[in-house]
C-alpha cells in the first residue's frame, strides 16, 4: 500500500520511478476508468516496467467521467472555472442554451492535498510564516469549487499574520497595504488572476522592493491574451519588480509547478512532466522540443496521477519546463478512445 510519507518524501530519480511504477498498477486495479483506458490501449499493466510505457489519461476525463480509485466518501469536490469549454442546445421554446462542462476531481482525503501544497510552497518559498499573503482573485472568489481558493486561503491562515487576506474589486485598499508593507521591509507573495493584476497597475504604478508578484490563472476572457514576454515585461514594469513569478496548477491535479521568473516551471519531488507528440499522443518528443505536456502526479493517488493536459510545452535537460499555450482543439489527438 502506496502512503503520502512515500510519496512527499521522495529523493532522487530512481525512487521517484518506484513510487510512480506502484501508483500505476495500483490505479490500474482500483480506477475502472483508467483501467478501461489503459485496457483499450491494450497495455498489459504486469509489462509496464518504466515511466513511458504507462498510459496517460486525458484532462477531458475529468469532465464526463468520475476519476477516483478508491470507494471512500468524497471530502472535497473541486471543479474548474469552465471557461473554455461548453455544449449549445435547443430547449423547447427553439432558444439556444450553452451548458458549461465543468471538470471535476472528487477528492476523497483533502490531507493529501494539503500536505502537498504545503510542501510544494516550503520547498519553494520556505516558511509560509516569513510572509504576508495577499489574494486578488475576483474570478475564483466568485465562484465555488475553486482548489486555488481552497490553497491560498489555507495559505492565508498559515502565515499567522492578519494582514494577510483576499481582496475582489477593492483595489484602493490593495495598493495601500502593498505600499505599507512594502516600506515596512515585510515580505509579500501578492498571488492574483492575471487579468486583475494589471486592472491594477493600470491604477497605481509601483517601486515594490519585498513583494514577490506571482501570476495565475490568464485572462479568464476578461482581456485579450498576450504572449508572456509581454505579458511579464508590463507587469514588472508595473509593480517595478525584476521578474514574475507563476503557479502551474489545475483542477485535475493536487500538486503546483511554480517558476520563479522568465516563465520557466520546477515541479516538486513527486510531480514530473513529459512531453509528448502533438500528433501521437503515444510517442515522447526530445528535450528543447514543443509537444503536449503530460503531467505525473503522484499526490493524485485517489483520482489518477498519469495526465495528458492540453497545454503546450516544452522540457529542458534539468527537469524544468516552458508552458507555451494550449492545443488549438478541444480534443487530445490520439487520445480520445473513451472520450464522451
Amino acid at each position: 500500500m502506496i502512503t503520502a510519507n512515500d510519496i512527499f518524501t521522495i529523493s532522487g530519480q530512481k525512487q521517484f520511478e518506484k513510487i510512480a511504477l506502484k501508483v500505476f498498477r495500483f490505479q490500474y486495479e482500483n480506477n475502472l476508468v483508467y483501467q478501461e483506458f489503459c485496457d483499450l490501449l491494450k497495455t498489459n499493466p504486469q509489462k509496464v516496467k518504466s515511466l513511458h510505457q504507462i498510459p496517460f489519461l486525458p484532462i477531458q476525463f475529468f469532465k464526463s467521467h468520475n476519476v477516483v480509485s478508491n470507494n471512500n466518501p468524497i471530502q472535497a469536490t473541486f471543479s474548474s472555472s469552465g471557461t473554455t469549454a461548453s455544449t449549445s442546445s435547443a430547449t423547447e421554446q427553439g432558444e439556444i442554451r450553452t451548458d458549461i462542462i465543468r471538470s471535476k476531481h472528487l477528492v476523497t482525503d483533502v490531507s493529501i492535498y494539503e500536505e502537498s501544497y504545503r510542501k510544494g510552497f516550503s520547498q519553494f518559498y520556505g516558511n509560509i510564516e516569513d510572509y504576508v499573503v495577499l489574494a486578488l482573485l475576483p474570478s475564483y472568489l466568485e465562484r465555488e469549487g475553486s482548489s486555488l481558493i481552497y490553497m491560498v486561503e489555507d495559505l492565508i491562515q498559515l502565515t499567522n499574520n492578519t494582514n494577510s487576506g483576499f481582496y475582489l474589486n477593492n483595489h484602493e485598499e490593495l495598493i495601500q497595504k502593498l505600499i505599507d508593507l512594502d516600506q515596512a521591509g515585510q515580505n509579500v507573495i501578492l498571488i492574483g488572476v492575471t487579468y486583475a493584476l494589471l486592472d491594477l497597475i493600470e491604477k497605481q504604478q509601483f517601486q515594490l522592493q519585498h513583494t514577490i508578484i506571482m501570476e495565475t490563472g490568464g485572462m479568464k476572457g476578461k482581456r485579450k491574451e498576450m504572449i508572456r514576454e509581454e505579458l511579464h515585461e508590463q507587469l514588472c514594469n508595473g509593480f517595478g519588480v525584476t521578474a514574475i513569478h507563476s503557479e502551474y496548477g489545475m483542477t485535475e491535479l493536487l500538486s503546483q509547478a511554480y517558476s520563479l521568473g522568465n516563465g520557466v516551471f520546477e515541479c516538486p519531488s513527486w510531480m514530473q512532466i513529459r512531453i509528448r507528440d502533438t500528433e501521437d499522443a503515444l510517442t515522447y518528443i526530445k528535450d528543447g522540443k514543443t509537444g503536449g505536456i503530460n503531467v505525473i502526479d503522484l499526490a493524485n493517488i485517489n483520482s489518477c496521477s498519469f495526465i495528458a493536459t492540453q497545454d503546450l510545452g516544452k522540457k529542458y535537460p534539468n527537469t524544468t519546463f516552458e508552458v507555451l499555450g494550449r492545443f488549438d482543439n478541444s480534443d487530445i489527438r490520439g487520445c480520445n478512445l473513451m472520450v464522451v
